[in-house]
């Protein structure tokens, strides 16, 4: 469970994409936040979702789950307009609510994440599959799928303490050991305006 050096889809087999909408009109506080549809994507969050989806065209990804969101909506659509992948609304992604827990995220988010890992590492024909969400719902998959606690605090640099900037992408894949019930994570994908200068 460690961060890619660079940008790079890494090798491993059963491979699932934890992804964060792209960057959202940050100026439209007239639009609720947490309720659909929120805010559209910025002109930069345009950007980001078309490099996005340069970036998971060669990952051959096969399907597409968003939040129904509009920011994530939008980024999931522009993918699969590049990547040719169909797209289904799954409400179990949407944005953390003002009265949830990390509890009561996880019962709504990780059955999706189960039930297409199964299907994926049962039928390597079924995968990868991207799945598009937000930050916080994101935060709670990680660490349910067993990253350490202290690996996220010190990643939970990007706005508002994400782990991910908009557009980003942690992999999920069982690597090379192939042992049930054990998952690699990866960050493998920042938009460049994201990245550290060197």
């Amino acid at each position: 469970m460690a961060l890619a050096a660079e940008a790079a889809i890494i090798s491993g087999m059963s491979k699932l994409f934890l992804i964060r909408h792209a960057t959202p009109d940050w100026s439209r506080t007239d639009i609720p936040y947490f309720v659909p549809p929120g805010p559209p994507l910025s002109p930069q969050g345009l950007e980001e979702a078309q490099g996005l989806a340069a970036f998971l065209q060669p990952a051959g990804v096969q399907r597409l789950f968003t939040s129904p969101l509009e920011r994530c909506l939008h980024t999931a659509q522009i993918v699969s307009a590049v990547t040719g992948a169909p797209l289904e609304v799954a409400d179990g992604l949407h944005e953390w609510q003002p009265h949830e827990n990390k509890e009561i995220v996880l019962a709504r988010a990780l059955p999706l994440v189960q039930q297409l890992w199964q299907e994926i590492t049962a039928n390597a024909a079924a995968g990868p599959v991207a799945l598009f969400t937000h930050g916080g719902p994101i935060l709670a998959l990680l660490s349910a799928l067993g990253q350490d606690d202290a690996t996220l605090e010190k990643l939970r640099i990007y706005d508002h303490q994400n782990t991910l900037p908009p557009a980003g992408v942690w992999q999920v894949s069982m690597g090379d050991h192939g042992q049930a019930g054990e998952y690699d994570l990866h960050l493998v994908y920042v938009p460049p305006a994201a990245r550290p200068v060197a």
